[in-house]
């Protein structure tokens, strides 16, 4: 199960680097807001992965909820230690939990480019910053879902 669930993290840990890609350009924004350039990048970006991406835009979902069910199930069959489990369930709910409570909406409202320049670059910020920690949890739950595959 160990490699079920490294792999499924794995893959989402992939596609935040994919999207950090283009996340970090607002890195270089002004003290107000991101340049047009990097508004209609990122705003292009983000229609093309989180709307007009179908039917390919329901894998990274289909991902993290089988990710979701392979630790229940290790949980639940006691594999392994508790603490493994439960630590695994939080680092992925922390991911889940962000990306359909925040993330997800921002990312489909960034795509549409319809508000204005400083609410957009609003937007990019929170969604950088938002998959900078889904990325860390990402990496962290494979780190541990590896580290405790081996019996030694």
């Amino acid at each position: 199960m160990n490699a079920v669930i490294a792999s499924g993290a794995g893959f989402l840990a992939a596609v935040l680097w994919v999207d950090l890609m283009f996340d970090v350009q607002v890195q270089r924004r002004g003290p107000d807001r991101a340049s047009d350039e990097v508004l209609v990048s990122l705003a292009a970006y983000y229609r093309r992965v989180m709307t007009g991406a179908w039917p390919m835009n329901w894998v990274t979902p289909s991902v993290a909820a089988l990710t979701l069910a392979a630790i229940l199930i290790q949980i639940v069959q006691g594999w392994h230690p508790l603490w493994v489990g439960l630590g695994s369930l939080a680092l992925a709910l922390v991911v889940i939990g962000l990306a359909l409570g925040r993330t997800w909406r921002n990312a489909v409202r960034l795509g549409q480019a319809v508000d204005l320049p400083e609410v957009q670059t609003r937007l990019a910020v929170d969604i950088y910053r938002d998959h900078m920690i889904c990325l860390a949890a990402m990496l962290l739950l494979v780190g541990l879902q590896v580290a405790t595959s081996y019996q030694f």
